[in-house]
């Protein structure tokens, strides 16, 4: 009898792992918990950002080969764990890589040498589309939108066009394009390796909570902060892989396959979002202008066009490309060194032009630039009101073009 019980407590436990570690969770689940994990940023004054802490990469990449004098980046750079985005680029690999262990996900993937070119070419624009955004799909997009500014709905159009032609771009290359195609031999990981990953995974978490205790415990407010960093970025990373939570395919399915769950998560993740995030702004717990960037309207537009079709070509956004680093895949890391070293030089070039440098002769309330300002609709429209049924008018008419897609196939370009 006792061992009967034994395997059926096994059983029960191998149950529940799966159900948490090894199934996918629903893409509309992990839309909420990240947007609670960002509002919990907020409430700390914080934000999430993502090509912040990557431009900061290509600052420090651009310094070591020389190029940092002749483009104005700063000859002394924090380290890459005390700037606040690049640490929590890093923890957000690192709570991927610690599902992708948990699931038995992990696995160096090697893509055909022509999506290599594809990487470099995508991160490319990416760099250069998010310099002129004023941030990625995150930066550029979601935190303008949960900021309540029109410049992340002016990205969103951006982004929309960007796929729709990065899409077709890609489609001629498929059909032209023959150098590069075959993929080369899948790697195995030993069984035996392959056993010991939950523990890894395991070890990753523990690892990452005793790293911000310390920092917690460590008696500064700096690093106090950064210990919540550490804990946010790693859960960020954390949920983003187990529901395959993508930005890139909220843009990009609908053109490809008609298929419409991740454009709805992430509608659902601003619809609870905007609401909860007004009601810090009206209590000033935060500045919403942290995170609105000076580019409404013509460096949004322009630089999501730009960035979305980078991010076709490159296979992900700013925060896919991170989350699927964590999962093994090279293209990615690719890309992601690309993005940063371009997204460097990119901002620099831009803001020698005075094409996204800030306008200090100007005497209002927010930031001004060639291609745009900072856009805040409740200073446009006087209040909340308007504000948030231009916000819900918005998410609905998205949600519309969505739903209607699937059920027609009317905007696929397949």
């Amino acid at each position: 009898m006792p061992s009967v019980n034994n395997a059926k407590w096994m059983a029960g436990f191998k149950s529940d792992y799966d159900k948490l570690f090894v199934k996918k969770w629903s893409s509309y689940m992990g839309a909420v918990l990240l947007v609670l994990v960002i509002l919990g940023l907020m409430v700390n004054g914080l934000v999430w950002g993502v090509f912040g802490g990557v431009k900061f990469w290509g600052d420090w990449f651009n310094n070591l080969i020389g190029l940092g004098p002749a483009l104005g980046v700063p000859s002394e750079l924090d380290s890459v764990w005390m700037h606040r985005m690049s640490l929590m680029n890093i923890t957000l690999v690192l709570g991927a890589f610690s599902a992708a262990l948990l699931s038995r996900q992990f696995a160096p993937s090697r893509p055909p040498k022509l999506e290599y070119v594809w990487a470099a070419l995508g991160g490319s624009l990416m760099g250069v589309g998010a310099a002129l955004a004023g941030g990625c799909t995150t930066g550029g997009f979601f935190n303008p939108v949960l900021h309540s500014s029109p410049a992340g709905w002016a990205m969103w159009v951006g982004l929309l066009a960007g796929a729709a032609i990065g899409f077709k771009l890609l489609l001629w290359t498929l059909e032209n394009i023959e150098w590069g195609t075959q993929p080369p031999p899948t790697l195995q990981m030993p069984p035996s390796v392959m056993r010991l990953y939950p523990g890894f995974g395991l070890a990753v978490a523990l690892a990452m909570l005793a790293w911000a205790t310390v920092w917690l415990y460590a008696g500064t407010e700096p690093l106090a902060l950064r210990a919540l960093i550490v804990l946010a970025g790693f859960a960020i990373g954390f949920i983003m892989h187990r529901s395959r939570l993508c930005f890139a395919r909220a843009f990009r399915e609908p053109f490809v396959t008609g298929e419409g769950e991740m454009s709805k998560a992430v509608i659902l993740a601003l619809a609870i979002g905007l609401p909860l995030a007004a009601l810090l702004f009206e209590k000033k717990i935060i500045d919403p202008y942290v995170a609105i960037p000076a580019t409404f309207w013509i460096g949004s537009l322009l630089g999501g066009v730009i960035f979305g079709i980078g991010m076709v070509f490159a296979g992900g956004c700013a925060s896919g490309s991170l989350w699927r680093m964590g999962e093994g895949h090279l293209k990615l890391w690719v890309s992601m060194f690309f993005f940063a070293w371009m997204g460097s030089v990119a901002s620099a070039v831009f803001k020698k032009l005075n094409l996204t440098a800030i306008d200090e002769t100007n005497v209002d309330t927010f930031e001004r630039t060639t291609i745009g300002f900072q856009a805040y609709l409740p200073e446009m429209f006087s209040g909340w009101g308007i504000t948030l049924l231009i916000s819900a008018g918005l998410l609905l008419l998205w949600y519309a073009l969505v739903r209607y897609n699937e059920s027609t196939e009317k905007f696929t370009l397949m």
